[in-house]
């Protein structure tokens, strides 16, 4: 959005890789504001294309996709969700674009868990409807064992936890509520027992956390979200900048 289209149609021309963060509006307890995805997501998707750029590998990161699929944080309130063939349809809008604009390669790099499975398909039907080569991914799925070195209480993302207040702290501050932070605390997982990690049933978080949040949030620092946004746009713009991954 800071590019003018003389310069967009030169980076298409250079085969510039188009990603697009994608995220959700949506409750993050009681310390943090309700945008953390769209900060989060945008600020890794930023991060990795200045590294690609930096290695000589053109990219360019689109305005996020500020809402998605968010029906198991509505009951909190402050929560914006869409239904899937909305949320398909605005991801393929956007893909659309960028193919028309002359663009051949997209990252649909998602920052929020709910959106998960939802973008991997509408990445996978952009692919095929509009002739361009789509990938799509979550920025935390994607960082792997990256993040579980810099963490005190979790291994990876979670929800409104240590790993997201983190970032958030680094990022963008005024975003924390930090007389909160001591209620910033809930379960560590949002299966119940013996539902395996491989099954997908959602629940609302009402139901799982009063507190709103996933995790340990009282043990954030934004140095540590700084180390995880490092990390997450090494690993990141490493695997997008592998050719063969877009042959």
């Amino acid at each position: 959005m800071k590019l003018t289209f003389a310069e967009l149609n030169a980076h298409a021309a250079a085969d510039a890789l188009v990603i697009v963060p994608v995220a959700s509006l949506e409750q993050h307890g009681p310390h943090l504001a309700t945008g953390v995805d769209i900060i989060c997501a945008s600020g890794v998707a930023q991060r990795v294309a200045r590294r690609m750029v930096a290695a000589g590998k053109p990219a360019v990161v689109m305005p996020c996709v500020w809402t998605g699929l968010a029906e198991h944080h509505v009951p909190f309130g402050g929560t914006v969700t869409l239904d899937y063939d909305t949320f398909a349809a605005v991801l393929k809008g956007v893909v659309r674009s960028a193919a028309r604009a002359g663009f051949k390669r997209v990252m649909l790099l998602n920052g929020h868990g709910g959106n998960a499975e939802a973008v991997a398909v509408a990445g996978g039907e952009c692919q095929t409807e509009f002739g361009l080569k789509v990938a799509a991914g979550t920025y935390w799925h994607l960082a792997g064992d990256a993040f579980a070195p810099i963490l005190e209480r979790q291994s990876n993302v979670l929800h409104a936890c240590e790993a997201e207040t983190s970032m958030v702290m680094a990022l963008l501050p005024e975003a924390v509520r930090t007389d909160r932070l001591a209620e910033a605390h809930g379960p560590h997982s949002t299966r119940p027992e013996g539902q395996p990690a491989a099954m997908i049933r959602r629940r609302s978080f009402k139901e799982i956390t009063p507190s709103g949040v996933i995790g340990d949030a009282r043990a954030a620092t934004a140095a540590k979200g700084e180390a995880l946004l490092d990390a997450a746009a090494e690993r990141i713009a490493d695997e997008l900048g592998n050719a063969r991954l877009w042959g």
